[in-house]
């Protein structure tokens, strides 16, 4: 019998531990990543398989454990530090932030901050309005931080292997809604950070996303939207940003919608859009639209959850109004 593709959560466990056993200078930190293997088994096994040495439960207080994860880094280290929901990056921003982000520019490149901070990310499992939140837009305004968001178990394995192996902060955010999701096309070529991927071929209109909204644009483009020539574009990494490749399609199709599942208003779509325009304004066939949630903390209630947040007919909606302009 063929051996089944890996899920999403396992090529990220198998990442991390490919990498720890390459260097002995990777170490996995946080909040039950030990003998508990983590809250979405992410670090399953690594705990009897490198020792505590290397595998480090931490008490609930990310703000420390982010701290004394800079000093790992700082000291030599290659630090992967979980922050279990994305939501709690901000009781822990100044290390963040403040730290990590800017210590290899103040020291003059005196010091190396190669660390990974792994979180996960995203609505549409009733975990209300602290648990929910897509905030990559963000830490992508941070200058000093790379931001990864893989939307497949190919592009987790890849991404985290090549976080692990940077020598600057890297947020890598996760979506938990994807975890148990197959590679579909395990055998592609890799691809780097900074390199865009095109998903779905199409001529009318570009389509770009990244994370668990590639999935939902995808669904769109087999239900609905059929018989559209839809470009899909999955982003793969907001930092380093391919916008040439975006730019690239955009003057092939001529209309381009950017969907996210972060909030709309102020959202990493405003940024590519408006990059977008000030390269293309001339070349365009229409506005350049963005698709994300609505301005409000996400529901509890999943039918009030599933209006606030993009999915299928929301994109079939925005493409379909693209197209009349």
């Amino acid at each position: 019998m063929a051996e089944r593709p890996p899920r999403y959560v396992e090529a990220i466990r198998d990442a991390l531990a490919d990498e720890m056993e390459r260097d002995e200078d990777v170490v996995v930190i946080g909040v039950d990543v030990g003998a508990g293997g983590g809250v979405y088994g992410a670090t399953r096994g690594l705990f009897d398989r490198f020792g505590p040495e290397r595998v480090l439960d931490t008490p609930i207080a990310e703000a420390g454990v982010l701290g004394a994860a800079v000093g790992a880094a700082m000291a030599g280290l290659r630090p992967v530090v979980e922050i279990m929901y994305m939501d709690f990056v901000t009781v822990c921003l100044d290390p963040l932030v403040n730290q990590a982000a800017k210590l290899r520019y103040m020291t003059g490149g005196g010091v190396q901050i190669p660390i990974v901070f792994r979180t996960q990310t995203g609505g549409g499992r009733s975990s209300g309005a602290q648990h929910s939140q897509s905030l990559e837009g963000m830490l992508a305004h941070v200058p000093g931080l790379k931001v990864f968001l893989p939307s497949d178990a190919r592009d987790a394995a890849d991404l985290l292997s090549a976080a692990v192996r940077d020598d600057g902060p890297v947020v890598f955010v996760e979506n938990r809604r994807l975890y148990n999701r197959r590679a579909d096309d395990l055998e592609r070529p890799s691809l780097p950070p900074g390199r865009a991927r095109v998903v779905r071929a199409g001529g009318e209109l570009t389509v770009v996303a990244w994370g668990r909204m590639v999935d939902e644009v995808r669904r769109a483009c087999d239900g609905e939207l059929a018989g559209v020539g839809v470009e899909l574009i999955d982003l793969r990494t907001l930092v380093p940003l391919d916008l040439d490749t975006v730019a690239e399609s955009v003057l092939r199709t001529g209309r381009a919608l950017v969907v996210h599942e972060a909030v709309t208003d102020f959202g990493p779509g405003a940024e590519i859009a408006m990059q977008l325009t000030e390269r293309l304004l001339y070349d365009v066939e229409g506005p350049i639209r963005r698709l994300g949630a609505l301005p409000t903390p996400v529901p509890y209630s999943p039918s009030l959850e599933s209006a606030v947040l993009p999915g299928p007919e929301s994109i079939v909606r925005a493409v379909g109004e693209l197209l009349a302009t």
